[in-house]
């Protein structure tokens, strides 16, 4: 009990860095920069195993969290289109769209890594004290943009395959244009691109969440001697 409430004070005072001044900290020889080596670490790591996990096949189709369900309307009229003969359809169109995801994923890989090799201390010191969607927001500052640009051409010619695709588009296009659809709907291709940047980002703060809650599990010296500190 005693221990559980140590780490809540360290959280409440800004995370690992309130605890580099304690003397568990001392004792274990934890330096800021061991610190910001441990976040980096954890972020590398995550990174990995989440690009490894959803970029093959099945990554996103056989996962339910993060499985790309159909955009908007068209999942709503979905039940009706089946009912008339269209599930065939439906389901080319649902699995294009995970394969489409599948595909894009490993292109993040050098743009994750590269992030992580640029994060400043204070970076470092944000992650930590935040909360558990602060992995989630570093990435997605410093990479959904560019990795965006990078997913969409490949999504694109995923899902330009499926005819029920372009009909989509016309319908939806239309649609938004009256203000009856949202814009992240009015695009299958950009919907795609932006529920595989999401996917991505889950699972990466998935895996650091299991790193925090088992730094030794990780075979990782750095980790488990900043992590292992929090626990």
């Amino acid at each position: 009990m005693q221990r559980r409430n140590f780490t809540s004070v360290v959280f409440a005072v800004g995370g690992l860095w309130g605890l580099l001044a304690s003397p568990v900290a001392r004792a274990a020889g934890i330096t800021e920069s061991d610190a910001a080596l441990g976040v980096r670490a954890a972020l590398e790591r995550g990174a990995g195993v989440a690009v490894d996990l959803l970029g093959r096949r099945g990554g996103f189709l056989d996962n339910p969290k993060v499985r790309i369900p159909l955009p908007g309307f068209l999942n709503d009229v979905a039940p009706l289109l089946r009912l008339t003969g269209q599930q065939q359809r439906i389901d080319d169109l649902v699995t294009a769209m995970n394969r489409a995801a599948e595909a894009a994923v490993p292109q993040a890989r050098s743009l994750l890594v590269n992030a992580v090799k640029a994060m400043s201390v204070d970076d470092a010191r944000q992650i930590l004290a935040g909360g558990d969607d602060s992995v989630t927001q570093f990435f997605a500052a410093k990479t959904r943009a560019p990795l965006a640009r990078t997913f969409l051409p490949i999504v694109t010619q995923a899902t330009e395959k499926v005819a029920l695709a372009d009909k989509y588009n016309a319908v939806a296009g239309k649609a938004a244009a009256l203000g009856l659809l949202g814009k992240d709907d009015a695009n299958l291709q950009q919907y795609v691109t932006g529920k595989t940047l999401d996917g991505l980002y889950l699972m990466i703060g998935e895996e650091e969440r299991k790193i925090r809650r088992d730094p030794v599990a990780t075979g990782s010296a750095i980790l488990e001697k900043v992590f292992g500190a929090l626990r």
